[in-house]
């Protein structure tokens, strides 16, 4: 009874007078550690010295004395009983002078009645009224008395009287008449036979003025639609019917209503032609749906919707806006990026030639730890400011002006600008997911050559076959020693507008990667290719590696142009498309269509965290017309609408696994025999490696999960939510590709096991591969420039003299420029950092509570004991000199999915979700 009592939560209040005084069903030790102030904590089972098997399903405490009384009584003969409620509700560190008022005012009048009132509901319906049975309505105590508590979490009480037949509480009702909107984390309903019941809420609780109705919140138990207690049966329905709206109106900051839009919003055209941009989703430009916020249509488009500028917020609905930590770590953020902009921005608008760095030098200058001079050179002693003022700024140039040295940088400065580490990153970097096996020599295009010009590849058999160490072409390509990362198909179609554009230059690139007898790669030959409007000699162009001093120049530009094409890719497609976008539909489809008391919602929630938020932030400031990504990368305006194409062109879910995209790229075949079924084509490839050991230990997690729950496909199939949930997703979140014959059924538990493993993949650990590295490797600019300003020079243009004269300056000039850079690095510095409310994978909020089932949370123990046995496999490795691929001198560990994680700009940790 002692572990059942552990692992399901105990009793919240001790002392309590509903409580008998024997309680010898309690034990007294973690009785101390649940005072009433106290927040619940998680202890592994490692740590507990426990190991669960079966345990019953229905936690047991002790029993009020009134309610032993009243079982004695006949049914015809109910008594009435009284139990407890204990609110845990989370506060505000910082208010502003409205709110402090606010909340001064529902202190005082909560004393007149104006208060915050609750009403319990049964399980079950009550023979005489036909309807949910119910308790008294109970008024929440010490509410004023308590306002002026500085703790982060406040308890309050109420008491209920219930009959004695009312049954188990299955549901909650919250009414606030304060003026003020709270965040209410939980309940814990004490005094009932069957023992504490915990209602996990998590949500804010509105003001009854701005919003009549009474919140709802069910118990922690799961129920599938048809195995609903008949008193919850039209509540489960009513709340799912509320909460998806009825597709009209603005959508106020306070609603909870998740509907869905296309992307519309990214343009003003009401600024002139110039800042409109054309809408992502229907037949033109097929793209996932994102959320509704039912702004107005702007002034000259009735299809394009207004803008929503900041200051002032996105809509999206309340519950997934930033808490208050998050939205802190933002907005420091967004100072620290105005400080190291400061000088940069200065330098620019105040003196003349300001657009380049002249020297990699004045690149090492924007860091911190860089013992080269920095803020006290001439250049600073020349802004028409006071003498004290550059004085202040000298000062002050180690700290708050200077960016923190990139990852990159710290190992070995000169790292990047090697051959095997620019190989190295395409299997261990920040974009280890386009590099392919290479099927065919030379590769085709798939692009309409009626359109794109001739389909063939300029690579021949003479460009690679000196680096292949002996072997030819056909050998290598049998042995699966040859690699390509392919933006060809990608890139060429826009490169007519992109390079039209002022300051952008751009190729569309492969790469031929050689994989060595030791495991690491090398690259080979870079193709270099422009459209078919470029003069026949310039279209297609290979570039192999130095023999001299102008090849090696030549190469080093032929690498920024690949790192760009990369960047761009990496940004657009796979993060933004793959992780951001594309888990919106099935993210909104989950508010609607399952229940909060659905076990898969339970599932699926602590992967849905913040998503929504930082996909309107997004919207708002980084994939907006000439926001962020459109300013700092090379595609400009057309940013977008590469994004867009892939999605059309590239993008399939059932392929969106780590096994199917591993098999897809070539970079695997099947093996049963392996651990994973898998057999890598590169042993050492980091972040398949460490990949699969998550995906093993997601897919183990969900399987034991789903089979609990879905013993059979009859189950499945006859689980109304669960079917709405995945077809409204497909057929309105993804509508543009609704058709496709690719997407996986959902008929069987190993179809919705498989799902449900993409998709907590992709909101974790790929969402992580892709984001957290962003500033260790981008953070300095010539490692992976995200725009290029100059193509190659040929020898017949005007300029190759001024490459020959100076190649460092004239490659410097095709980098981005400093303002572009520092705006770039603040950016990426912001992306890249883990806030300190983050949940990682393996860990949960509340884990004793956020399901009553013993089971389940027994199961979701194990997992989270997996991910430490991983966490120290994956250091071990880092550690292991025959990994050439991370560990080595100069060689950067991986660590961009090592679950675990503090604060800061890191380059590890797996949050829950897409939260940055």
């Amino acid at each position: 009874m002692a572990v059942v009592k552990e692992i399901m939560g105990c009793s919240m209040v001790d002392g309590s007078s509903f409580v008998s005084s024997s309680k010898v069903l309690l034990n007294h030790g973690f009785q101390q550690r649940n005072q009433l102030l106290g927040r619940p904590l998680w202890v592994p089972l490692e740590k507990r010295g426990l190991h669960l098997r079966r345990v019953v399903r229905q936690p047991v405490a002790a029993v009020s004395e009134d309610l032993m009384k009243a079982s004695a009584v006949p049914a015809e003969k109910a008594v009435k009983f009284k139990v407890r409620a204990v609110l845990t509700v989370k506060k505000k560190n910082k208010e502003d002078l409205k709110e402090t008022l606010v909340k001064h005012l529902d202190s005082l009048t909560d004393k007149i009645g104006r208060n915050v009132v609750l009403e319990l509901i049964s399980t079950e319906i009550d023979p005489k009224t036909r309807a949910p049975r119910k308790s008294t309505p109970a008024v929440v105590k010490d509410w004023s008395k308590k306002t002026n508590i500085k703790a982060e979490r406040v308890n309050y009480t109420a008491e209920f009287t219930v009959d004695s037949n009312f049954g188990d509480p299955g549901a909650i009702t919250v009414t606030n008449k304060h003026q003020k909107e709270f965040f209410l984390e939980s309940i814990t309903i004490e005094g009932f036979a069957c023992g504490p019941v915990h209602f996990p809420c998590n949500s804010w609780v509105q003001s009854k003025k701005d919003h009549p109705g009474k919140r709802l919140f069910f118990s922690n138990k799961p129920y599938l639609p048809g195995e609903t207690p008949a008193g919850l049966r039209a509540l489960r329905e009513q709340e799912l019917r509320d909460l998806r709206g009825d597709g009209k109106g603005v959508r106020k900051l306070s609603d909870r209503i998740y509907d869905y839009d296309v992307y519309n919003d990214l343009g003003n055209p009401d600024n002139g032609i110039n800042s409109a941009r054309p809408m992502l989703g229907g037949e033109k430009i097929p793209f996932p749906r994102r959320c509704r916020t039912g702004r107005p249509p702007s002034e000259t488009d009735m299809h394009a919707e207004s803008r929503v500028e900041q200051p002032f917020p996105m809509y999206v609905p309340r519950d997934e806006q930033f808490e208050e930590v998050k939205q802190d770590t933002f907005s420091d953020m967004r100072a620290k990026a105005v400080l190291h902009n400061l000088i940069p921005g200065l330098k620019a608008s105040m003196l003349a030639d300001k657009q380049d760095f002249k020297l990699f030098t004045d690149i090492d200058c924007l860091y911190k730890d860089d013992s080269k001079v920095g803020l006290h050179d001439e250049q600073l002693k020349k802004l028409p400011l006071p003498p004290k003022v550059i004085d202040t700024i000298q000062e002050s140039s180690q700290g708050i002006f200077r960016y923190n040295t990139p990852k990159i940088l710290t190992k070995d400065k000169f790292a990047w600008l090697r051959d095997d580490e620019f190989a190295r990153q395409a299997i261990a970097g920040i974009n280890p997911v386009n590099i392919e096996k290479l099927k065919v020599f030379p590769p085709v295009s798939n692009l309409d050559p009626e359109i794109h010009g001739p389909q063939e590849s300029a690579l021949k058999e003479e460009h690679i076959v000196g680096h292949l160490n002996g072997m030819t072409i056909e050998q290598a390509l049998e042995e699966n020693k040859l690699f390509i990362v392919d933006f060809h198909d990608i890139y060429l179609p826009f490169l007519d507008r992109i390079n039209s554009l002022d300051g952008r230059k751009a190729y569309a690139t492969r790469t031929i990667f050689f994989l060595t007898p030791v495991g690491t790669l090398k690259p080979i030959a870079i193709e270099l290719s422009l459209p078919p409007s470029a003069p026949i000699t310039r279209a297609k162009r290979v570039i192999t590696p130095p023999v001299d001093a102008t090849s090696d120049w030549t190469w080093k530009l032929a690498k920024a142009h690949v790192c760009s094409n990369d960047a761009g890719v990496h940004q657009l497609v796979n993060h933004w498309l793959r992780t951001h976008a594309c888990m919106e539909p099935f993210i909104l489809a989950a508010h609607r269509q399952l229940s909060a008391m659905h076990p898969i919602f339970k599932l699926l929630d602590p992967h849905m965290r913040y998503t929504l938020e930082i996909n309107g932030m997004a919207r708002q400031t980084l994939i907006n017309a000439d926001g962020v990504i459109e300013s700092c990368f090379t595609p400009g305006r057309y940013c977008m609408e590469i994004s867009a194409s892939a999605y059309k062109n590239f993008w399939r879910f059932d392929l969106e696994g780590l096994p199917a995209d591993l098999i897809r790229r070539g970079m695997a075949v099947p093996d049963p025999a392996q651990p994973h079924g898998l057999k890598l084509l590169i042993e050492d490839y980091p972040y398949a490696n460490d990949g699969l050991l998550i995906w093993g230990a997601i897919e183990n997690w969900v399987k034991t999960y789903v089979a609990h729950y879905y013993p059979s496909p009859s189950v499945v199939i006859s689980d109304r939510e669960l079917q709405a949930w995945y077809s409204e997703a497909v057929n309105v979140g993804h509508a543009d590709l609704r058709h496709a014959a690719w997407w996986p059924s959902l008929s069987t538990p190993d179809d919705l096991a498989s799902i449900l493993t993409t998709l907590i993949w992709l909101a974790s650990a790929q969402h992580a591969a892709l984001n957290f590295g962003q500033y260790p490797y981008g953070g300095y600019v010539p490692n992976r420039p995200p725009l290029m300003r100059r193509l190659i020079p040929e020898p017949t243009d005007p300029e190759y003299t001024n490459f020959l004269n100076d190649p460092q300056r004239y490659y410097l000039s095709a980098l981005p420029g400093v303002l572009q850079s520092t705006s770039f690095m603040a950016v990426v510095d912001t992306l890249s950092t883990h806030s300190p409310d983050e949940e990682y994978i393996g860990e949960r909020n509340h884990p004793s509570t956020w399901s009553g089932d013993a089971e389940i949370i027994e199961a979701s123990y194990e997992f989270s004991a997996e991910i430490r046995r991983i966490e120290k496999e994956i250091e071990k490795r880092n550690a292991e000199f025959s990994r050439r691929n991370r560990c080595g001198a100069g060689v950067l560990p991986y660590e961009l999915l090592a679950p675990s994680s503090g604060p800061g700009v890191t380059c590890r940790g797996i949050p829950n979700s897409v939260s940055i």
